[in-house]
Order: structure tokens, then sequence, then C-alpha cells
């Protein structure tokens, strides 16, 4: 089977940079949501060939608890069962994390878990780690690139960034090429304030 595809939306993308930037002392996760792009199985083979996942939106989830790994796998686990419910070919397609050093550009062991967890459901999720260096750059125009580094689970079952050469952002691309002006646009009105993760949401159940 060949690499995956992965593309994500500027819905998706926006969200959950502006989740990061919204705690920007602290460390933030969510899930990915999306659905797996196939193509009809040929006529001598009987199997489905996925061609690549498409990362619809996010959920964010914490940036205060990221160590409760049984609290987030059972928030994975009820988003997965509410999208199955839902019959519109959503699903769990990885997650997100950023670091809350600045400088911290590893893939943390709970994250590394984390993905472990959803590729059960998904074996072609994808974990997306922040980089903080690039968003620095958007402002001056220096990133068209996404701000995250893309990471997948090899055969070994080993999580390693996407692209052989280690290059930031390979093997993810951009639905809309205007999600960084779009993001941009955001972080100057402020809209980071609007997103809510379940941490809000346990603070002040009204939003």
């Amino acid at each position: 089977m060949g690499e995956s595809r992965y593309v994500i939306s500027q819905t998706a993308y926006v969200k959950l940079v502006l989740h990061a930037l919204k705690h920007k002392a602290s460390a933030v996760n969510g899930i990915l949501v999306g659905r797996l792009k196939q193509s009809p199985a040929s006529e001598d083979n009987n199997s489905i060939n996925t061609e690549g996942v498409e990362i619809i939106d996010v959920i964010p989830l914490s940036h205060a608890q990221l160590g409760l790994l049984p609290t987030l796998e059972i928030a994975i686990t009820q988003g997965e069962e509410y999208f199955a419910s839902k019959g519109d070919r959503l699903s769990v397609v990885g997650y997100y994390h950023a670091n809350e050093r600045y400088e911290d550009l590893e893939l943390s062991s709970l994250a590394k878990k984390i993905g472990d967890h959803i590729t059960r459901y998904c074996p072609q999720a994808a974990i997306l780690l922040l980089d903080n260096k690039l968003l620095e750059e958007l402002p001056r125009g220096g990133s068209k690139r996404p701000v995250v580094q893309l990471y997948t689970r090899d055969a070994s079952k080993v999580w390693r960034q996407a692209g052989s050469s280690g290059s930031l952002g390979v093997g993810l691309v951009f639905k809309e090429p205007t999600a960084n002006t779009v993001l941009w646009d955001y972080i100057t009105e402020g809209r980071e304030q609007d997103v809510v993760d379940f941490d809000d949401h346990l603070d002040d159940i009204s939003k």
C-alpha cells in the first residue's frame, strides 16, 4: 500500500491553531475529524484502496489536563461512536498537539500513546504537532505551508515525521490555499478567544 495523502481544510486548520494561541502558556490538544478518501476496488482486487485522508474539522479537547490519558481515550471513543451514529462517513482520523514550551518540537510520549489509540479505529491516523517557529513567520509572509508537523505511524508502529527529508509540512497540504491568510486575519481580530475546548466547558457549562 502506498503512502496516504493528507489534506486539511481551512476550518480545521484555523481552529486548531487558534486553540493553541488562546492558551500560549499551556500545552493543548484535540482530535482531528474527517474521512478516508478511497478508490473503488479493481476488477482483480476485491479490496478498497485508500488514496488519502481528508481532515475536515477538529474538536478542541484540553489545555489543562493533558496527562490524563484514560480521560482522553474515553473522549476519543465517544467521538468515534458519535460520528459513526450520524452516518455521514465522518470519523476520528487523528490528533493534534501543541507543546507547552515554545522551543519544544518533540512529539511527546502522551501524543504517541493517544495516536496509538486512534489507530485502532483508523490505521492511517495522523498526529499534527504545532510548530511555533513557523507560526511566527505568518505576519511576515514567510510561511505558506501548514504551521504544523505531520506525523504518521510506519509499519513498525513508530511515529515518524512525514517526508524522507524531514522537511516541515511535507505530506500535508491545504484544501484551500488561502488558509494561512485567513488564519492571520483571525489572529489580528483576536478570534482565538472564540475557541472553546472541553476544559472550558467544564469550567462553564454554558459554553
